[in-house]
């Protein structure tokens, strides 16, 4: 009831909605802790909408327009969940959430805190952005009634509870569960206590509508009893343009409360949620929802937690709840009439406070990512200085433009080799780590290169169009740096080009101490994808690498590749069979004792040509024998220079036709 009025709703409508969302979720849920109600944001954001269409369609209630509201979202939920797109929301960040969520709790307690000190000054206005509020608060202080006295003390008591509880749980661990269930029913103790009051204090002001004076501080006042505004949803073309713009941040907030918080408790309680499956299920309630009278509803943590603590073992037990509610529509709305509003606000106040992000998990945030930090930041205040939708949408393109600029300036490793064992001197072994230490290791430990004229170069990010040019200028610029170039462009020097700042004459080159490249090695460990675009960068740096090493030509070998499309596309574009015709090293495994013997005698097949069904041999292919992809960079330095050391299986100056026909 307290949501419903957040989102400029009668007190019923809060009961609806929960009723709704507990009954229909079951059918459909793949949680079993899960519980669907209102919620304060998404309530807030309802409210926001029903006030701005309310303002320009009046012959339209607010109820029509909250129904409506739900009925287009829950539309687009239940096609996301039908077309299998649960996995949509894992690209919103856990920075944009927590900003989300901690703005709009910001945003939520400061419109409150004029209903709990009863500020009904003319010019007080709780509607706008979050400074205005406050600073309409601050500014209309000093008329507040003696509904402060009801809201002050009834939100004092919430957290003098929360604190007990939480003091006597920790110095009674064996007695934990009954305080945190002590705990959980807090609001419940204060609603009651101050409901009582508000009987004793108004049951002869009751208003003019009953023939007594009014209320001596404000209360609900008249709640229906049962479902008196069930009925086909109002769907009008014009309302519904007027709140289009809202529908996205609406979806969002759908979506990332509902999926976040059943994934978490998911984690929990040792279950895996299907996230499509769970848009469905929200989708579904949120469609037929306005039928009964309710509302936008979504995942709510608080009643989730409780149930999950509670030990619910099947999505059955939100038929129980539903129940209750039941019982609670039909049985107590002469109750609700003396709930005070004051008291309603100091809940809410204090159920908002729990989404704002702790300073030491926002200290957490730092810690790991920095920027991360500085983009929760930037959400809050456009949140405070402007609207919960902008601060969601600045921080949702933020964090994606984000991911995109970490995509494409990936920064990869050059890599060189050491031998290392372990501190009792057993399980020698060689690894490969970056020459400039940039994985942490220790800086005291000397990476030798490769070979003199040998590039070892790993990619850290899937090799794709937006990450292409930078990964490759990098092995161009290193090429330029450790080696030397080939030879001359010509005989002249006004023949180089204008901007190549490299030796123009043979006697230059000759004394340039350096050595020629001889191959490059590219580890592919961290590629996940290849695309055109990459793939054609690559060649592109093929031949400006052959140009630079002219007249030579230089080998190009790929360790660890993790698909065999990526593979296909390297051998698409010209690497692998063209690059050399000597025999390189292979990598064979022990298949068991069978007869053949592949390593002993020289077997020049590709595993990719063997036939289906073979007889199983001693020694089996892992790779290739005539391409140059490796199992490892090991066997991928070795091939190499065993092809320097053989010059005339490896002509540089041969053409591709000149290699086939050999």
């Amino acid at each position: 009831m307290a949501y419903s009025k957040l989102a400029n709703l009668p007190a019923e409508f809060g009961l609806y909605s929960s009723f709704v969302g507990v009954i229909i979720y079951w059918f459909f849920a793949t949680s079993k802790d899960i519980t669907i109600g209102p919620v304060a944001v998404l309530s807030t954001l309802v409210g926001e909408i029903v006030v701005q269409v309310h303002d320009k369609f009046p012959e339209a209630t607010r109820e029509e327009i909250a129904s409506s509201v739900a009925v287009i979202c829950g539309g687009i939920v239940t096609a996301f969940g039908l077309a299998r797109l649960g996995w949509i929301v894992d690209f919103i960040s856990l920075p944009a959430i927590a900003s989300f969520m901690t703005g709009s709790a910001i945003n939520i307690a400061a419109g409150q805190v004029g209903t709990l000190l009863g500020n009904k000054r003319q010019g007080f206005s709780t509607r706008g952005a979050t400074y205005k509020v406050i600073i309409n608060t601050l500014k209309y202080l000093g008329w507040s009634d003696i509904n402060a006295a009801v809201g002050l003390t009834a939100l004092f008591l919430l957290y003098f509870v929360r604190w007990g509880c939480n003091t006597l749980a920790k110095r009674y661990p064996n007695r934990q569960r009954i305080f945190f269930f002590a705990n959980t029913l807090r609001t419940v103790f204060v609603i009651l206590l101050y409901t009582l009051i508000s009987w004793l204090v108004n049951r002869h002001h009751r208003g003019e509508k009953h023939g007594q004076p009014e209320p001596i501080f404000s209360v609900i006042k008249d709640v229906p009893r049962g479902f008196k505004h069930m009925g086909v949803p109002r769907m009008d073309k014009e309302i519904i343009s007027a709140y289009a713009g809202h529908i996205p941040v609406s979806v969002i907030v759908l979506l990332i409360e509902h999926i976040a918080i059943s994934k978490s408790f998911g984690r929990i309680n040792g279950y895996t949620i299907d996230p499509s499956q769970e848009l469905i299920a929200i989708g579904i309630t949120n469609l037929l929802g306005p039928f009964f009278g309710a509302y936008p509803a979504t995942g709510s943590f608080s009643r989730t937690a409780i149930k999950s603590k509670a030990g619910v073992r099947t999505p059955f037990a939100g038929v129980i709840t539903g129940i209750v509610i039941l019982l609670a529509i039909y049985a107590l709305p002469a109750v609700f009439f003396y709930i005070s509003n004051a008291a309603l606000a100091a809940v809410i106040i204090h159920a908002v406070g729990d989404l704002i992000l702790p300073p030491a998990q926002l200290y957490g945030f730092w810690r790991v990512s920095p920027l991360d930090a500085i983009i929760f930041f930037g959400g809050v205040i456009i949140i405070v200085f402007s609207t919960i939708e902008i601060g969601i949408y600045c921080t949702v393109i933020v964090s994606a433009a984000v991911l995109l600029w970490r995509i494409a300036k990936a920064h990869g490793e050059f890599l060189g080799r050491i031998r290392v064992q372990t501190v009792d001197g057993r399980e020698a072994r060689n690894i490969w780590l970056p020459l400039q230490h940039e994985d942490g290791s220790n800086p005291a430990v000397e990476v030798p290169p490769p070979a003199p004229g040998i590039l070892i170069y790993r990619f850290t990010e899937s090799f794709v169009y937006p990450n292409a040019n930078h990964y490759t200028d990098q092995v161009v610029e290193e090429v330029k740096r450790i080696t030397k170039k080939g030879a001359p462009v010509s005989g002249y020097v006004g023949d180089r080009p204008w901007n190549d700042p490299t030796p123009a004459s043979a006697e230059d080159i000759a004394n340039d101490n350096r050595p020629t490249l001889k191959a490059v090695i590219f580890d592919f460990a961290g590629v996940n994808h290849v695309d055109v675009t990459s793939t054609q960068v690559l060649v592109d740096v093929r031949d400006q690498l052959d140009r630079w090493a002219a007249p030579e030509r230089v080998q190009f070998h790929f360790a660890n590749l993790r698909d065999p499309w990526i593979k296909r596309a390297l051998v698409a574009v010209g690497f692998g069979k063209a690059d050399a015709i000597a025999k390189q090293l292979f990598s064979v495994a022990s298949a068991g004792p069978y007869a053949s013997d592949v390593a002993n005698k020289g077997v020049e097949q590709d595993i990719e040509a063997l036939p289906s069904g073979s007889a199983p041999s001693k020694f089996l292919l892992l790779l290739s024998t005539d391409r140059s992809f490796h199992s490892d960079l090991d066997e991928a330095i070795a091939a190499a220079i065993k092809l320097i050391n053989q010059p005339e299986e490896f002509s540089p100056t041969r053409s591709n036709s000149d290699y086939e026909e050999k």
